[in-house]
């Protein structure tokens, strides 16, 4: 493996500190402040090429992996903007649809999708399964007609109110009738305002631009058209998209701590107390100092993790522990930088502190930290199932 970035990589990684300089931090707080999409940003992005940076360039995008996706995420969050909706489109959606979409699934959805006039969500969390994904209730059931119907509801789905469509997890055959607890599982392409379909905003409290939604299925058409991949095979498909996800997240938490950090250096270098910048003081330099390394640690992991899906070789032991790594790493990095910065920290004019939350959130989403650590245990390292 080459630590190296090529000449393009490097490119794709100081992407951010170019957008930044038409959208800053201010501009990504203000949206999160009212949970408003950051559409011009997003746009912008689209536009030089990046939301599409994982499907094919037979259809609008860049044709580029995993690797340059993380970096692309990294860079912004290096800045202190990171985008989630590349976590649940372009990544979850336009890559799945790039490699498993029919060739009239590919035409419809992935130009559009790539250029940003279009945006996807995917629907797969429910609230009686929680992180228990195989005990997802939602059905899509034969209508006799050629089609399907799709019936259920999901939560905590990003985006949805805003997308124009959703990939939609769902069970063709119930967990008790399967033989295998990975059959049963088909995933839809379904346009977002279909009828049938409500959405329901979840008031987090948690500043971030993009919402989070309750989402009901009620009796929904579903042609036989809009399956990706084949009916009961969806798993694959769906196990494919979570590595990614892991790593994308991975890259946003090193991005964020990155950039708590670097706003703490700069502070302590130049504030002064007791007759000295405080940065000299080991009670502030070792926490930041650690910080930055467990931060520097876990990035390579997640470059490692995408190294490996894009090689199309195992990485689900390594996105696990980028996961973890990277959100526990941001947690104390951010900490590390409040209490450097004081009760300024806590100002909107400092504005450290509303870092934190996102950072936290990732420690128990979109799955929790404790389950990655059952995964590493019994998976990895060859420990007893836990639960």
């Amino acid at each position: 493996m080459d630590f190296a970035l090529s000449e393009e990589q490097q490119m794709i990684y100081d992407y951010g500190k170019n957008l930044y300089k038409d959208f800053d931090r201010d501009y990504w707080v203000r949206c999160a402040e009212v949970h408003a999409f950051p559409t011009e940003m997003y746009k912008k992005a689209a536009e030089d090429g990046f939301v599409g940076m994982m499907v094919p360039e037979a259809y609008g995008g860049a044709g580029l992996g995993m690797t340059e996706m993380a970096l692309f995420q990294e860079g912004l969050s290096d800045m202190g903007i990171p985008l989630q909706s590349l976590v649940v489109g372009a990544t979850m959606s336009l890559s799945p649809i790039g490699k498993h979409g029919t060739e009239a699934q590919k035409q419809k959805y992935l130009p559009g999708g790539c250029a940003g006039d279009i945006r996807f969500c995917f629907a797969i969390t429910e609230p009686d399964a929680g992180t228990n994904t195989m005990r997802i209730t939602s059905t899509l059931k034969d209508d006799g007609q050629g089609g399907y119907r799709l019936n259920g509801r999901k939560t905590f789905i990003t985006d949805a109110g805003e997308s124009d469509y959703m990939l939609v997890v769902s069970r063709n055959a119930d967990h008790a009738e399967s033989t295998r607890k990975t059959d049963g599982f088909t995933i839809a392409i379904i346009d977002a305002k279909a009828q049938g379909i409500e959405t329901q905003p979840i008031d987090v409290s948690i500043p971030m631009p993009e919402k989070q939604y309750q989402v009901f299925f009620d009796d929904v058409a579903v042609g036989a058209d809009d399956i990706l991949g084949e009916v009961g095979k969806g798993f694959n498909i769906l196990f494919e998209s979570l590595n990614p996800e892991r790593i994308i997240l991975a890259a946003m938490c090193a991005g964020l701590g990155r950039y708590a950090m670097g706003r703490a250096v700069d502070y302590a270098n130049e504030r002064v107390v007791f007759d000295g910048p405080i940065g000299a003081y080991q009670a502030l330099q070792h926490p930041l100092a650690k910080g930055k390394t467990e931060i520097e640690m876990a990035s390579l992991m997640a470059r490692k993790a995408a190294w490996l899906y894009d090689q199309g070789l195992p990485c689900a032991a390594e996105s696990n522990m980028a996961k973890f790594a990277a959100s526990e790493a941001a947690v104390r990095a951010i900490d590390a930088s409040l209490q450097c910065f004081g009760g300024n920290g806590f100002t909107k004019e400092y504005g450290i502190y509303d870092i934190y939350p996102i950072a936290r959130l990732l420690k128990t989403a979109p799955l929790n930290n404790e389950m990655v650590l059952n995964y590493i245990g019994e998976h990895v390292m060859g420990l007893p199932r836990s639960y």
